[in-house]
């Protein structure tokens, strides 16, 4: 079996649960170079998955390593820079969302990436490649629920994790609720409807810590979106789950509904002891959707040998950043912002 050889850049927390998943799971791929700004970083691929190089530059990773591909977890600022220069070396690239922050920067490298047909480029919305959401997506291409006329999303974050991001946000490395959380939920709803986002109306809040409104962040949001179709998208991400991280979407069609993930169950266990009967949740994110995680690297993989083109693609991230920045604009002036407006 051919092994892509691959590097990664970043290895953060996500970073570190695709490398780690690249090494377990994916066998298609071999990871034998890291590029990192954290010395401790670096020790940890050397040390606990056996990179063989490792690099601080990532321009001397893609010139210097014998690698065919490259998956980009770095910060969303650098994403279109690394993803230009990666595929001007002739690299397939796996980049996580979003594919920039910038509408320009990244309506320039979807034009870089669509010349270069040869080279692979793949968006990491990894719920698409979720079991349960691919088989809600099954279902609404056969027709079952008939023509959707509402989604509603939640992506909440545990609120265990939320001092940590105040930090997170001070240091002024959050892209915002919108693009950094609500952009998944806002590709869930193009995927499941086949429809553009033209108009919406964001607002937030902040009570558990006031202090990230003066870091320009919010930790809850919540959007009101009008499709090309007239259908409705409801969105809600926030920050501040007490009991886990809550993941849900809900489609309603004219001939009936889907809901996934109701309740964002750990796994089919009930307990029962002395705070009563209940069932555990999924503490983040890595651990609900974990399986799809692994899904879209081995579909990268195969995208690559086999020659064909990912179904998410760069244009798919340009969409959901343009949708993100409208509803931060929106958030931020309180009023209703339509995006062929934001197109002039």
């Amino acid at each position: 079996m051919r092994k892509i050889k691959t590097g990664i850049v970043g290895l953060g927390r996500l970073g570190k649960v695709h490398a780690t998943n690249v090494v377990n799971y994916v066998s298609q791929l071999d990871l034998i170079a890291a590029c990192s700004v954290v010395e401790e970083e670096l020790q940890y691929a050397s040390l606990n998955l056996g990179v063989e190089k490792t690099y601080e530059s990532f321009e001397e990773m893609i010139d210097q390593a014998d690698i065919e591909a490259v998956i980009i977890v770095s910060p969303s600022s650098l994403h279109t820079k690394q993803i230009e220069y990666a595929f001007k070396k002739g690299k397939h690239v796996f980049c996580e969302k979003p594919i920039g922050l910038e509408v320009k920067e990244i309506e320039q490298v979807e034009e870089f990436i669509e010349k270069r047909k040869d080279q692979v480029f793949m968006l990491g919305f990894m719920r698409r490649f979720d079991e349960s959401y691919q088989y809600a997506k099954e279902m609404v291409d056969r027709g079952d629920i008939g023509e959707i006329t509402l989604v509603r999303c939640y992506g909440i974050d545990p609120s265990s994790g939320l001092p940590s991001f105040v930090q997170f946000a001070k240091n002024s490395h959050s892209g915002g609720l919108f693009i950094d959380m609500a952009i998944h939920d806002i590709d869930l709803v193009r995927w499941f409807t086949g429809q553009e986002i033209k108009e919406v109306y964001a607002i937030g809040n902040n009570f558990a810590y006031p202090e990230l409104a003066e870091y320009g962040d919010t930790e809850t949001g919540a959007a009101l979106m009008k499709l090309s179709n007239d259908a409705i998208a409801i969105l809600v991400s926030g920050r501040n789950a007490a009991h886990g991280y809550h993941v849900e979407t809900e489609i309603i069609g004219t001939k009936g509904m889907l809901r996934v993930a109701q309740e964002p169950e750990k796994n089919l266990v009930t307990i029962f002891d002395e705070k009563g009967v209940r069932r555990p949740c999924s503490e983040h994110f890595p651990e609900r959707f974990k399986q799809a995680f692994i899904n879209e690297l081995i579909e990268f993989a195969k995208c690559i040998i086999e020659r064909q083109v990912p179904g998410v693609s760069a244009k798919d991230g340009l969409e959901s950043t343009k949708v993100a920045l409208a509803c931060t604009k929106s958030f931020e002036t309180g009023k209703l912002v339509a995006l062929e407006d934001e197109a002039k």
